[in-house]
C-alpha cells in the first residue's frame, strides 16, 4: 500500500495528473483564442485549427516542462519562460494546418498569452 501511495504521489509531483493537463488543455483554447484575435501576424481559421493548437501547445509545453524543467509561460521563468512561449507558439504552425503566425506575431503571442494567462484561472502553458 504505502509503495503505491509513493508512486502516486510522485506522479504528481511531475505534473502527470490528467486533470491538470486537461485544465491546462481547456485553459490553452480559451488564451489561444484570445491571443489569436488580439496578435497582428497570428490567425487560426477555425474550431479543429484551435483544438488542434492547443492540443499541441500542452504537449510541447508538457515535453519542454519534463525534458528541462523550464515552465513554458511568460510570467514563470522571465525571460526563459518568454522565450519558451514564443518559440512553442511559433513551432505549432508546423504541425496545425490553419495555423499561422509570424516570428513577430509569436513573440506579441506570447506576450498577449502571459497577460491572459495570468489574468484567467488555470494554467494554460
Amino acid at each position: 500500500m504505502e509503495n503505491g501511495n509513493f508512486e502516486n504521489k510522485e506522479i504528481q509531483e511531475r505534473g502527470l495528473d490528467i486533470s491538470q493537463i486537461l485544465i491546462r488543455f481547456i485553459a490553452a483554447t480559451v488564451v489561444l483564442a484570445i491571443t489569436a484575435f488580439f496578435t497582428p501576424g497570428f490567425a487560426i481559421t477555425g474550431i479543429v485549427p484551435l483544438i488542434g493548437a492547443a492540443i499541441v501547445l500542452t504537449i510541447l509545453d508538457y515535453l519542454l516542462n519534463l525534458v528541462t524543467g523550464i515552465n513554458a509561460s511568460p510570467f514563470a521563468r522571465g525571460i526563459t519562460g518568454f522565450i519558451a512561449a514564443a518559440v512553442i507558439i511559433y513551432a505549432t504552425q508546423f504541425f496545425i494546418v490553419g495555423y499561422s503566425v509570424t516570428i513577430l506575431g509569436s513573440v506579441i503571442g506570447a506576450i498577449i498569452f502571459g497577460i491572459v494567462d495570468y489574468l484567467i484561472p488555470g494554467r494554460a502553458m
